[in-house]
């Protein structure tokens, strides 16, 4: 081998060693970029460990940290699971859910339905059967109509009352089957009480209403927001009967008071001294 050729080889050599120093140092300094990059853009959040249902009180084993791009971050996140350590959640979270402070009852609520219970409503429990409870299909999440069937407070001419049916109340959120408040159970549930939630005079309507007669629930489309004002149902009206006529007021009686003559009196005329008078009697 010559002189030359040893020196060809020897240069390349040096090339190619001079381009693998220079493929590792590239690797090196991409990869301390990445590091730094993604460092930077994540921040740690707290998501449910697992599946967690309404009303229930959270501890640190229910929670975990992961890695968040911060640029797609939810309003509301926390960093750390001992944050949310006795929160109440009241809207279930699925596995890998962030815990949101608007999924959180205030702080210092206790877990159950109480949780749950928007700001300014209320819980009141009604008595159903398998028929008033639509079949169980009225289930937690659902809204529905109250109906009342009672007995008409007008007496009429026969002295005898009808039986109304009306609609009472309108979308009205269920609350609770019996004592579950699972969201996300589809099966129907056949019990005997429903946890309705009211407002205060809503609440007030309800339980006069199952006090004077019976109720029945209406199930309806949970994002139908129309209201209906309906006159109620009375057998005469089921029945396409004409409705009698009204029956006319007395007209008042008019008093005619008769004018009377005046009085005829006597009179005379008295003179004294330059003045004159009459006198009558």
């Amino acid at each position: 081998m010559s002189t030359g050729d040893v020196m060809k080889n020897s240069r390349a050599f040096a090339m190619l060693a001079i381009a693998i120093l220079a493929g590792l140092a590239a690797v090196v300094f991409a990869s301390k970029w990445l590091l730094q990059t993604s460092s930077g853009s994540t921040v740690p959040v707290a998501v449910a460990s697992d599946d967690i249902n309404l009303g229930q009180p959270l501890n640190e084993t229910m929670i975990r940290t992961v890695s968040w791009p911060k640029d797609s971050l939810p309003p509301g996140t926390f960093k750390a699971p001992k944050d949310l350590d006795g929160r109440v959640v009241r809207t279930n979270l699925t596995r890998g859910e962030p815990v949101l402070e608007s999924k959180l009852a205030p702080v210092g609520t206790k877990g159950g339905l109480s949780a749950v219970i928007g700001e300014g409503r209320r819980a009141i429990t009604v008595r159903v059967n398998d028929v008033v409870g639509v079949a169980g299909f009225a289930l937690p999440g659902n809204y529905v109509d109250v109906i009342v069937n009672t007995q008409e407070p007008e007496i009429k001419s026969d002295n005898q009352q009808q039986s109304i049916s009306k609609i009472v109340l309108e979308k009205i959120l269920v609350l609770a089957v019996a004592q579950q408040v699972n969201r996300d159970d589809t099966a129907p549930k056949v019990v005997n009480a429903v946890t309705l939630e009211v407002t205060p005079e809503q609440a007030e309507k309800l339980d006069l209403a199952r006090s004077v007669g019976t109720l029945s629930l209406v199930l309806r489309n949970q994002v139908d927001d129309h209201k209906l004002l309906t006159d109620g149902v009375t057998k005469e009206t089921l029945l396409g009967r004409p409705l009698p006529p009204p029956v006319p007021l007395p007209e008042p009686v008019r008093v005619k008071y008769a004018g009377h003559a005046p009085v005829k009196r006597n009179c005379i005329g008295v003179l004294s001294g330059v003045t004159g008078s009459q006198e009558c009697f």
